[in-house]
């Protein structure tokens, strides 16, 4: 085969098939290099399978970077409605399923097949190669040369869309941060994102409610999300958790408050209301019952309402109102749906993702200090930052 191509792109995951598309629809020859057995992987077995992909609010406020203006310009270039659209256009049927999220009624297999048909649909040629470790990148004047077991490829233009190490079993790595200091850029320290927190020392105990779920309002710094916790046997899980999980530093409490919906006193109503009612079947009635048990167990207040000093029902609701838990850890890039951190967006140009120092180069996805929220959030920077290097590839 032809080994010379106009542009490589490394990865062929969300991010890296729909700018070979585009640049592909825009006359340029080029080839996808893949380690997987197949591309696509991450989307197959997001959403349950029905892969989120996307989501309708989708706005910069929804990410996280050391640079947080740096996602503007491509998210306002390409929105969720715009990739919404190719759904549409391929016949693929959706579904808004909760805040925004958007999901194939069918299989995220389509999505999958929908990007291979746009890879297909241009003037130019996309070849897509499986199964390729890339053993070296190297650059000089002439553009970039690409070296696999399989043979030495060369293009005018390079494309890192590897992403990050979240989920290592699908294939993730970190080769983009290798990558990216080999060409002199700097990596900002990746880290989890949303990823269950462990907890240890005293709040083991609260592991003994594996399974059990809540809808609570969670906070972390000065971030707060509104959605379910989930308590597991190694610590806290759930979306509430997972998007506060991004937010969360080393030593730092999050706060759970298990009454979102309730105003301040409501303790001291339900005392004056109903005086006989003890606390413990109060959080019954509202919460899942082992929930309820640990939570009076923790509280301390005993016997009916109507005894309990409006003092001790004041300092009870508090707590209940930001139960603080401090998490030791996290679950790792193991069990983190994606990876905070990445490729720092002062090496890049936010119009078209291409390197400041390397003429040719593209950092796209994942890779990129840009992370977003749970919920279709991070699909869309795939989308975005794809089609902001594809146009100018």
């Amino acid at each position: 085969m032809n080994t010379a191509f106009d542009v490589i792109v490394l990865g062929g995951g969300a991010a890296g098939l729909f700018c070979a598309a585009i640049a592909g629809q825009r006359g340029r020859r080029v080839l996808v290099l893949e380690r997987s057995e197949k591309v696509g992987k991450k989307i197959l077995i997001s959403g349950g399978g029905r892969c989120n992909f996307t989501n309708i609010d989708a706005g910069p406020a929804n990410y996280l970077s050391a640079n947080q203006h740096f996602a503007k310009s491509a998210l306002s270039r390409y929105t969720a409605r715009n990739f919404l659209d190719l759904v549409e256009k391929h016949d693929i049927a959706w579904h808004e399923k909760t805040l925004g999220q958007l999901f194939c009624d069918g299989s995220a297999r389509q999505i999958v097949d929908m990007l291979l048909d746009e890879c297909a649909a241009g003037p130019g040629e996309v070849v897509i190669r499986c199964r390729e470790d890339i053993t070296s990148v190297s650059h000089d004047i002439g553009g970039f040369v690409v070296e696999t077991p399989h043979g030495t490829f060369t293009s005018r233009q390079c494309v890192i869309a590897t992403g990050g190490p979240s989920i290592p079993k699908m294939g993730a790595t970190d080769f983009a941060y290798h990558l990216a200091r080999q060409f002199g850029l700097k990596v900002v320290e990746p880290r989890p994102a949303l990823v269950p927190l462990t907890l240890g020392g005293e709040e083991v105990l609260f592991r003994e409610l594996s399974g059990v779920s809540a809808d609570v309002q969670a906070t972390a710094g000065k971030t707060r999300f509104r959605e379910a916790a989930l308590f597991t046997h190694r610590g806290l899980s759930g979306p509430a958790i997972l998007q506060v999980s991004s937010y969360w530093q080393h030593g730092e409490p999050v706060a759970i408050d298990f009454f979102p919906e309730r105003s301040a006193g409501w303790l001291l109503e339900a005392k004056r209301g109903t005086p006989s009612l003890r606390l413990r079947n109060l959080l019954r009635d509202a919460l899942p019952a082992r929930l309820a048990e640990v939570l009076a167990d923790n509280l301390g207040v005993e016997g009916d309402l109507g005894n309990a000093p409006d003092k001790a029902l004041r300092q009870a609701e508090e707590r209940l109102f930001r139960w603080q838990f401090h998490p030791n850890g996290t679950e790792g890039f193991a069990k983190a749906e994606v990876t905070a951190g990445g490729i720092s967006t002062a090496e890049l140009s936010s119009k078209t993702m291409e390197a400041k120092s390397v003429p040719g180069l593209y950092v796209i996805g994942e890779a990129v200090d840009v992370t977003g929220w749970l919920g279709g959030y991070n699909f869309q920077w795939a989308w975005a930052s794809a089609h902001a290097a594809g146009q100018a590839l």
